[in-house]
């Protein structure tokens, strides 16, 4: 049967399920005819090489003449014959139009770390900053758009301003290209050609700590703040959450997202429920790390121990301090020095470095101590080192006052 208009306006319309009607002059060339009356072209064919069966709807009938049809149908065989899929075709159509701007937002929602936790909020907010400080003018254009010729551009545009954020900015890149790529749609990622250029740029090792002959000129003036009634609350907030971390050795980020239902003063601990390595980890406080904290405000309807000036968010950084810690040091330090500086008290004290591995929440694997002590989640049990490490800050401290060797910086 040769399909004609007469024919197909006349075939009967079934009753339940659809019916298909199929033309003898042309393999494959055929009408489907709906329940609701709807007719449509059709063409069934198998993709050359894959063998895969694929039936594709070529138009409703009305719209399209038999004809018209006709002419589509043997276009169609041709190209399945020549290998091409049309679902894998189409497929490449959605891909090609996904932006960057909506990879991230899906990476950033849906992406899953090794042990199958979430993105940390700081790891969102990376991403979202790159995204838009550095990809702006990319973010709402198809992700696939981008080249290793544009990628090498803007590297080393960003490298003349911050070679570290260049190299975060392009790691981020490539995660968010092979996240929007699958098996069936591999695609070659751009950002490769950095590798292959050798063009990434040399991370230096950072080693900066407070020397610890200055630590108790660096605690002196934090207490100084921290109670001055010349500074603003946001201000002593920002010595506040410094010396936390001197006394704890945290990272700045585990400080100012801690909120209060995770601090138990009478029990002398401060737990993280998702810190970066993923490892939930309760911590005990020395004494005075738990005054510190009793001393703190709580802001009603805020639930972060440090919170900044918004009344809902946590405080983002202390830079007035830290220039003042790094006047006092003789040297520019960051939050995460003071991490380090704890590690170096440690390690004067003779404090065992597996001991000071698990007060930094640094668990890494191989290290033969941690990977069979048995106890990694709850360090309660190393509360006399933490507080061996607080009183010789302390102690430091009232050398330093005693002895007025450095002078201490008017607050303002």
């Amino acid at each position: 049967m040769k399909l004609t208009k007469s024919r197909v306006e006349n075939f009967p319309i079934p009753t339940a399920g659809q019916s298909f009607h199929w033309d003898d002059e042309l393999r494959g060339f055929g009408v489907r005819v709906t329940p609701s009356g709807a007719r449509s072209y059709i063409v069934q064919g198998r993709v050359r090489v894959t063998g895969k069966t694929r039936r594709i709807t070529l138009g409703a009938h009305g719209v399209l003449t038999c004809d018209e049809a006709r002419r589509k149908a043997k276009g169609a065989l041709v190209d399945l014959d020549d290998g091409v899929d049309p679902q894998v075709q189409k497929k490449l159509a959605v891909v090609a139009a996904v932006t960057l701007r909506e990879v991230a937002k899906d990476y950033c929602k849906n992406r899953r770390t090794p042990k199958g936790g979430s993105l940390t909020d700081k790891s969102i907010r990376d991403i979202d900053r790159h995204i838009k400080a550095n990809f702006g003018d990319w973010a709402d254009k198809p992700i696939v758009s981008i080249t290793s010729t544009m990628c090498r551009d803007r590297f080393e545009d960003i490298s003349k301003r911050s070679p570290s954020q260049a190299n975060q900015a392009f790691r981020i890149l490539r995660a968010l290209i092979n996240y929007s790529a699958d098996e069936e749609n591999p695609r070659f990622n751009p950002v490769a050609t950095l590798s292959k250029k050798k063009l990434w740029n040399q991370n230096k090792t950072k080693s900066g700590f407070i020397p610890l002959d200055k630590v108790g000129f660096v605690w002196n003036a934090l207490q100084e703040r921290r109670t001055s009634p010349a500074l603003l609350p946001i201000a002593q907030t920002g010595a506040d959450i410094i010396a936390f971390i001197m006394l704890t050795g945290c990272r700045w980020s585990e400080a100012a997202e801690l909120t209060w239902d995770c601090v138990n003063l009478d029990a002398g601990s401060w737990h993280i429920a998702d810190p970066k390595n993923h490892n939930p980890v309760t911590f005990p406080l020395s004494t005075p790390v738990r005054s510190l904290l009793a001393a703190r405000p709580c802001i009603e309807n805020n639930g972060y121990v440090f919170p900044g000036r918004s009344k809902t968010d946590f405080v983002k950084d202390a830079r007035t301090t830290m220039m003042e810690v790094s006047k006092l040091a003789g040297l520019h330090l960051t939050p995460h020095d003071l991490r380090r500086t704890f590690i170096a008290i440690g390690i004067k004290l003779g404090i065992e470095m597996w001991k000071l591995k698990l007060l930094t929440n640094h668990i890494s694997k191989g290290d033969v101590t941690i990977d069979h002590y048995t106890e990694t989640g709850d360090l309660r049990y190393l509360t006399d080192e933490v507080e061996q490490m607080a009183q010789w800050i302390i102690q430091q401290g009232a050398i330093a006052a005693a002895g007025n060797v450095l002078q201490l910086r008017g607050v303002a």
